[in-house]
């Protein structure tokens, strides 16, 4: 019988309501609500709080069973910036504990955080509720440091410096892939035995490889078009740019290719990042669509619709992206950087590229437009791949990741009680 019963995620930078490819919402939304969905349904009561973004918002949402979605007033009623939102933890934190105090069963067994302002919160919940935390860092300040693009400002000390306490001072950790663990081990000086590995799943009963040709007719690319797509938030830090620059490479190399390239997201950090000037001043104008993000179902037609999903990326957690796509049947090119480099099979499931020259890039393309053959055995092998990749999966190890961190905690106190 397992001991954990009741978990509190703490998400307040960004709500897993929110649309993933747009402003901060992204793979992390969709990790949060379908591990939380997934815990749910193997009988852990969830309760999710995130801070609230509009006057108008429920106080409390729910989109699963079991799980509830609790919009925490702080600050304005509106969308803030990341770098806007430390100064209101200790306002989160005072609301939080307002709300549990109202429920009528408040006793959580453990809080799990995301992201490193949540990560600051849980320290002070974990020490008020006397409970463990599991914390998920999702991205690293010193590892986006590391690529950081022409005209991004780079991540604060004082985010630095928080996960530094994060590590220090949360129960259990848990990363994404082997490299993530890697990385907290070696830029935040982490203990790999308080490291659990839970690899991000995918929703299989949304995303799936059938009904190609339908989703083809249904988004208007005809049967010979080579379909790329990009799905994700337009920012340099994910390279729609550099995708732009090897279609527009590839079609002036290969006239006789009839190029169709699709990009799904809205705009999310620099401002002066105009991917629409670059479509324009690569002459791609007439080759490149570009759609606000859609939800599930759409995205998974639009995946289904592609010959190749592309990931230029300069930095990646995971890449839930590639992982979507491949249930649905879609090979995937993409960086060899971080999480991708699990996500992406290569030479199996799709191809990962060392760097970002455009030219490297549009060789990729060329090559798997120019195999038809390799490209059906990597969807077959994509989908295989993916099939794996439930939710369900992340709940199980997470949950082990739970339980692990109340041991510890009850051996900590014993041992001061001692």
């Amino acid at each position: 019988m397992s001991s954990i019963k009741r978990v509190a995620f703490l998400s307040l930078h960004t709500s897993p309501m929110e649309q993933p490819g747009s402003g901060d919402a992204g793979g992390m939304n969709v990790y949060i609500r379908g591990l939380a969905s997934a815990l749910a349904e193997s009988g852990i009561e969830v309760d999710i709080f995130t801070r609230a973004t509009s006057a108008g918002q429920p106080a409390v949402e729910h989109p699963h069973p079991g799980v509830r979605v609790h919009n925490v007033a702080a600050g304005p009623p509106r969308g803030l910036s990341k770098e806007e939102l430390p100064d209101l933890l200790q306002s989160m934190v005072a609301e939080i504990q307002r709300i549990r105090g109202r429920q009528p069963h408040s006793r959580y067994d453990v809080i799990h955080s995301h992201y490193w302002l949540s990560g600051m919160a849980g320290l002070e919940l974990s020490w008020l509720w006397d409970v463990p935390l599991v914390h998920t860092m999702h991205t690293m300040a010193k590892v986006k440091n590391l690529v950081l693009q022409s005209g991004e400002e780079p991540e604060p000390r004082r985010r630095e410096e928080g996960e530094h306490r994060i590590v220090d001072r949360a129960t259990r950790l848990v990363a994404n892939t082997g490299a993530e663990a890697a990385e907290l081990v070696s830029h935040y000086d982490a203990d790999a035995e308080q490291i659990d590995v839970a690899p991000p799943g995918v929703d299989i009963s949304v995303f799936t490889p059938a009904f190609r040709s339908r989703s083809r007719a249904a988004q208007g690319i005809a049967p010979d078009t080579f379909h790329l797509l990009f799905a994700g938030r337009i920012q340099r830090l994910k390279g729609p740019q550099v995708l732009i620059r090897a279609a527009a490479l590839l079609r002036r190399r290969r006239p006789d290719i009839d190029l169709k390239l699709t990009v799904l997201g809205a705009p999310s950090g620099a401002r002066d990042f105009d991917l629409d000037a670059i479509v324009t001043a690569e002459g791609m104008d007439d080759a490149v669509t570009h759609h606000p993000p859609v939800r599930a179902p759409e995205l998974a037609s639009w995946y289904r619709s592609a010959d190749v999903v592309v990931m230029p990326s300069y930095s990646e957690s995971f890449g839930l992206v590639a992982l979507e796509a491949q249930a649905c049947g879609t090979p995937v090119v993409a960086t060899r950087v971080g999480g991708l480099s699990s996500a992406v099979v290569d030479g199996r499931t799709g191809l990962l590229v060392d760097g970002h020259r455009a030219s490297d890039w549009a060789d990729a393309l060329e090559a798997l437009h120019d195999d038809p053959a390799i490209r059906r055995n990597m969807r077959a092998a994509a989908a295989i791949h993916a099939a794996n990749s439930g939710w369900q999966r992340t709940a199980a190890i997470t949950l082990d990741s739970y339980h692990a961190a109340a041991v510890q905690r009850l051996g900590r106190l014993t041992v001061l009680a001692g």
